[in-house]
């Protein structure tokens, strides 16, 4: 059957959705991707710091805030009022999933915490993104994603080994926290189904930004010291990364042994490599790296890029292009994949929209809505939820309320 025929995964599920940025509009974007109602609550005025970040789009978008609130209805809310505060409350009651990354006890304050929702919503999922530990003496601590990538030894990993300290390109703290925090939702969701019974999730960047550091952290943790940093290159497999040709860069993994002969005989021209005892495990040739790479690069800038990606694949060596970001996102490849949509907008006409990632039954997971101007939804999201008339929402917006 069809997934556009069908419901899609969690069709019928509603969140509430009070994060802003990056870590909690990614969950909450996760779950729109599946097919949740989510709302997204933003201030009235200024609404999710993104929209001010980045590329301007129409008027009240912008390219950064785009790219973490596709499949989002946007409701305008002062939290700071009590109206506001109460509106909150009432939409919660027709949720399952409450998000928020406000700073800890933010929104306890705002009589929006955990216990106070729970008392409206008794079976709620909420969700609590921080910067640290909710129980431990950093919880109040403002989380950032370059200071968590510091602090768990993520730039200690990144970059060339005479660079200093390197961030890698994009907000990977953030992004992996709001993808383990859909997780943690969906799972508590499931285990709804047989319990009844609600959560409250907390997540931290620090957490999650520490479990990016994978096998490397627990290489340092065996060996006791920090590991090298290789850049492009491999630190355990040789040759694996990026390599300079004589019409620009290409990667190249060679993976086993087995590859690494074909390598040097049917792409480079170098047998004496391939039968060189230095050479002939891949702990060998990590333990020689600095005398064989210089041959392979050596090598690889005397041929154009072309030649060699078509000599690798007939050798059954994985490779690629290294392609400039707008170069990727218009290539053929992601045309056919349907990796890029565009959307209608009503001040710019159209803006381009990344898709999810989710293929179930071998459709992609659509893009049902463009990231939302700023409170789109407030008037048809209060009127069907809360049923509230007309002349009580337009006496919100006279009070600044909504």
């Amino acid at each position: 059957m069809s997934l556009f025929a069908s419901q899609l995964p969690l069709s019928g599920v509603r969140v509430l959705d009070l994060s802003r940025v990056f870590a909690g509009p990614w969950c909450g974007m996760v779950l729109g991707d599946f097919g949740a109602e989510v709302v997204k609550i933003e201030h009235p005025v200024r609404g999710d710091d993104t929209r001010d970040w980045s590329i301007r789009i129409g008027q009240t978008e912008s390219a950064y805030y785009n790219s973490v609130n596709r499949n989002k209805r946007s409701v305008t809310v002062d939290l700071q009022t009590p109206e506001g505060q109460q509106i909150v409350r009432d939409l919660a009651q027709h949720c399952d999933v409450v998000l928020h990354n406000f700073k800890f006890g933010g929104l306890d304050k705002l009589g929006l915490g955990f216990e106070d929702i729970r008392k409206v919503k008794s079976d709620i999922i909420y969700c609590s993104i921080s910067g640290y530990d909710r129980t431990g003496k950093e919880a109040k601590r403002p989380g950032y994603d370059l200071v968590v990538q510091g602090e768990a030894g993520l730039m200690a990993l990144n970059g060339e080994a005479t660079q200093a300290p390197l961030k890698f390109g994009m907000a990977v703290v953030d992004m992996f926290t709001g993808m383990y925090s859909a997780q943690a939702i969906l799972a508590a969701l499931f285990e709804r189904q047989n319990t009844k019974q609600g959560r409250h999730i907390e997540m931290a960047l620090f957490d999650c930004g520490l479990m990016i550091t994978s096998y490397c952290g627990l290489e340092a943790m065996v060996m006791n010291e920090d590991p090298p940093r290789y850049g492009n290159a491999h630190p355990s497999i040789v040759p694996y990364g990026v390599f300079e040709t004589a019409d620009g860069p290409v990667v190249i993994t060679v993976g086993n042994n087995a590859q690494f002969h074909r390598f040097c005989k049917e792409v480079i021209d170098r047998e004496d490599l391939a039968n060189d005892a230095r050479f002939t495990t891949n702990l060998d040739r990590r333990t020689h790296r600095d005398i064989l790479v210089p041959e392979i690069l050596k090598e690889l800038k005397a041929r154009p890029r072309q030649m060699l990606l078509q000599k690798l694949t007939a050798a059954g060596i994985p490779c690629g292009e290294v392609l400039g970001l707008l170069e990727a996102l218009n290539s053929d490849r992601v045309k056919a994949g349907g990796l890029v949509t565009q959307q209608s907008h009503p001040v710019a006409g159209s803006t381009p929209v990344l898709s999810s990632p989710y293929r179930f039954d071998g459709e992609r997971m659509p893009v049902r809505l463009p990231p939302p101007v700023l409170g789109e939804g407030t008037e048809d999201i209060l009127k069907e939820w809360l049923d509230l008339p007309s002349e009580r929402i337009r006496e919100l917006k006279t009070k600044g309320v909504i």
